[in-house]
């Protein structure tokens, strides 16, 4: 039997958790996975799996033989990608994740006219606020705001958007317009605590950095529902700037405090560690890049050069 066949076999059969399981996303029988495992069992002069009439699971050595051989065959896929990125032919499925906001508005946008480009190619995107594990859930690409903490993660950095402190006409009618980022201690401000720093919005001044321990009246974990409640006059928000523009630019959001200058948000894109990136991940890449850059860095600040690092 072709080994390199049974090593997919075991692979499929290893993360599905069953031999019918395996052998029914590869399209084979179960006959069929079984004895590609009996044949690798053979050749090694192991046991991979550990057997019951109920259950399946791996043996020690099956562990350890996963990790290799899953290693193996995705240095194969990398090699062949490599080939059909020479070749400059784009083809099968690109998995990507993105946070909500910046997915729906933007990305979503930019793999429409990618796709327009790469008829052979398609796109799966999943928008969740949380971070997917790439390895586990088969993400290609995923987007990625703010600060990385996983150092040991392969990433480009894509674009970075200023962010900027707004409120609806209304709010700032009834309760002033804050002249300072002291003044926001006297004001109800909309707080995502999903991302860094919380209640906590640091500044440029002209004394220095400060920092203002801020809080409101509503308090959620995404940016799309703390705009939402700024349009409704709940109170003051930070947001990046391709998340208000239409707003601002419509007179439904004020911005303020544009003296100052908060920490722009970066954009990076994640991938997981590969010796070679496929075609399809390098191309679309390349293509988001240029694509996203001059779509989020718009500044309704005024023009200050500061290095946050």
């Amino acid at each position: 039997m072709d080994k390199l066949t049974s090593m997919r076999v075991f692979e499929r059969v290893a993360k599905a958790g069953s031999f019918v399981g395996g052998a029914r996303e590869l399209g084979i029988s179960r006959a069929m996975a079984t004895k590609h495992i009996m044949f690798l069992e053979a050749d090694l002069r192991t046991r991979l799996f550990n057997r019951t009439t109920r259950s399946l699971s791996l043996t020690d050595m099956g562990v350890a033989y996963l990790e290799r051989c899953s290693q193996v065959l995705l240095d194969i896929e990398d090699m062949e990608s490599a080939i059909t990125y020479l070749q400059s032919e784009l083809r099968g499925t690109l998995k990507i994740s993105a946070p909500p906001v910046i997915g729906a508005t933007h990305i979503t946008r930019a793999v429409a006219e990618f796709l327009k480009l790469y008829p052979d190619l398609n796109v799966e995107m999943i928008l969740q606020s949380s971070h997917a594990d790439l390895i586990e859930d088969g993400i290609d690409i995923a987007i990625y705001l703010g600060d990385l903490e996983d150092t040991s993660m392969v990433a480009r950095k894509l674009a970075s958007s200023s962010m900027i402190v707004c409120g609806s006409p209304d709010y700032l009618e009834k309760y002033g317009i804050p002249e300072t980022p002291e003044d926001l201690v006297h004001h109800s401000c909309l707080v995502n605590w999903a991302s860094a720093p919380q209640d906590k919005w640091k500044f440029k001044t002209e004394k220095g950095f400060t920092t203002i321990h801020v809080s409101g009246r509503m308090q959620t974990n995404v940016a799309e529902a703390n705009r939402v409640a700024a349009l409704n006059g709940l109170g003051l928000v930070v947001l990046a700037t391709y998340v208000v523009r239409r707003d601002i630019e419509k007179g439904k959001l004020q911005t303020v405090l544009q003296n100052y200058a908060l920490p722009p948000l970066d954009i990076h894109a994640v991938y997981p560690h590969r010796k070679y990136l496929s075609a399809k991940v390098r191309c679309f890449l390349d293509f988001l890049q240029q694509w996203l850059e001059p779509r989020v860095s718009i500044s309704y600040s005024r023009e200050i050069k500061i290095d946050f690092t």
